[in-house]
């Protein structure tokens, strides 16, 4: 007996209607499917799958759109393609993956993404808005710059990279960076002073700043820094650096200081080092050549030339790009096709050769633009030799001077050091010896010589040196009778005209 069917209830299928119930129930599901699908293709694209909301998410001012400070941990899908700055600073986007954005936004110009936690940027993160002249990607948790992970940013200009942890930076990271002016790496864990960005041939041409100020860099290179160019020294900041005192260190800083430079007239007390030596105490750079390492001062040195010489001066401006005219000494000015020993070259630099000693004399080179206008003065001093002939002038002028030296040294002796007169030497019986002096008798009858010429006996002086009166009396007699000198020193005639010399054979006793 079979069970009643209550009302309303639908009859059961048999077993046999089974299998053409499940094919419907198919063909329906597939039927939804199609026209879901149709649905989605009838619509535009912009419509829907776009999850941007500028009442909600993000805040749209025309080609502005600002998401700050909205705890977003992507970037929104859709963005508008007029967009021209997108602000997705203080948020929560760790990883920039280079599917954040699908569609190239040729018109983004500003793009900010500071302060989110930022640990990852993907090799292609760049890759659909190349356009960029400003990045801020400060106040993260980067710790490296991969390879060539800027290469797309060809027009670029600014870059913001300070306040992350940035320890390892690859030689080609800013490679293509063609436009990059101004690039700000301080406050990270950078060891390396990165030198590829500023000298010749690899530096990148518009760079006109860079901070790597509050890192950890200890030796920069001090001799490749001296030769940069006045415009790169000018916003070369590296202050708060772990710097290790030396004399050149302080030279360079002194340098730039003198020249006026921002680098160093703007943090001059920030600039500090570390003394060697155990203690590691931290004192100022620029009081290295006072108390603690006593450096030579350091005074901007003159330029040098030697006579047929060719010499470069060079006007070593603050800025880049200035308009440069020269005046050489006597207010002349540079003019081309006038003046066949001096030429301005391309770079603004001038040129003089061959170098005449005339040539000697302050140059002036005034630097202008529409805003900016600088004046350098330098002092030209000409050797009078040229340089190869240096060595022989010295050669002379030593030759010189000793010969000067040795004739003082006869005079000294021949002064000083000579044996004793006559009147002091012992008794000498050979009046004919050629170490005799003579002395004129015609000369003293004559009195052509108004002094008095007497030579006395040693043993006729007293006592202190002093003469005896007797024994002078005593001799009165002998010198009228013979009219001449006589006694224990006699001397023999001469002719007038002879020079008397005083000789001994006493050895000098000294």
């Amino acid at each position: 007996m079979l069970p009643p069917r209550r009302a309303g209830a639908l009859p059961e299928p048999s077993p046999s209607a089974s299998p053409s119930l499940s094919l419907r129930r198919i063909q329906v599901r597939w039927a939804l499917y199609l026209f879901l699908s149709l649905a989605l293709l009838w619509f535009p694209s912009g419509a829907v799958a776009s999850t941007l909301n500028c009442h909600k998410t993000c805040i749209c001012a025309s080609n502005i759109v600002s998401c700050s400070k909205m705890n977003l941990t992507t970037v929104p899908t859709g963005l508008p393609l007029y967009t021209a700055v997108l602000d997705l600073s203080y948020n929560d986007v760790s990883r920039l993956r280079a599917e954040w954005t699908t569609v190239k936004l040729t018109k983004l110009h500003s793009l900010l993404l500071s302060h989110n936690g930022l640990h990852f940027l993907s090799s292609e993160a760049f890759v659909y808005v190349k356009h960029l002249r400003y990045l801020d990607l400060s106040s993260n948790n980067l710790r490296q710059l991969d390879e060539f992970i800027f290469e797309p940013l060809g027009q670029l200009e600014v870059l913001l990279l300070y306040n992350n942890r940035i320890s390892q930076i690859d030689h080609s990271a800013f490679q293509g960076l063609h436009s990059l002016q101004k690039l700000y790496l301080s406050q990270n864990m950078i060891s390396r002073f990165p030198l590829e960005l500023v000298k010749d041939k690899t530096r990148l041409e518009k760079l006109s700043l860079m901070d790597i100020s509050s890192n950890r860099i200890k030796v920069p290179p001090i001799k490749e820094l001296q030769v940069l160019p006045a415009w790169i020294k000018n916003g070369l900041y590296f202050h708060n650096n772990p710097l290790i005192c030396d004399c050149s260190l302080y030279s360079l800083l002194a340098h730039w200081h003198i020249l006026r430079l921002n680098s160093a007239l703007d943090f001059k007390d920030e600039y500090s080092c570390y003394l060697p030596g155990s203690q590691k105490s931290r004192v100022g750079v620029f009081d290295l050549n006072r108390d603690y390492m006593n450096c030579s001062t350091f005074y901007e040195a003159d330029e040098e030339a030697w006579l047929e010489q060719t010499l470069i001066l060079r006007c070593d401006t603050k800025h880049r790009d200035l308009s440069k005219t020269w005046v050489m000494p006597g207010d002349v000015a540079v003019m081309e096709g006038l003046n066949q020993t001096t030429k301005v070259l391309p770079d603004g630099s001038l040129q003089i050769g061959p170098v005449k000693s005339e040539d000697s004399g302050t140059y002036t080179c005034y630097a202008v633009s529409e805003a900016l206008n600088e004046t350098i003065y330098v002092l030209l001093k000409v050797h009078n030799f040229t340089e190869k002939g240096n060595g022989e002038n010295l050669n002379t002028a030593y030759t010189t001077l000793v010969g000067c030296v040795t004739s003082l040294v006869l005079v000294f002796i021949y002064l000083y050091l000579t044996p004793c007169r006559c009147f002091c030497c012992p008794k000498n019986n050979h009046q004919d010896s050629f170490h005799s002096s003579m002395l004129s008798q015609e000369d003293l009858a004559n009195n052509t010589d108004p002094r008095h010429v007497a030579f006395i006996d040693p043993k006729k002086l007293g006592q202190n040196g002093k003469v005896n009166p007797s024994d002078m009396e005593g001799d009165q007699g002998e010198m009228d009778e013979e009219g001449g000198l006589l006694g224990k020193g006699r001397r023999k005639k001469s002719v007038a005209e002879s020079i008397s010399l005083v000789f001994s054979d006493t050895p000098i006793v000294i």
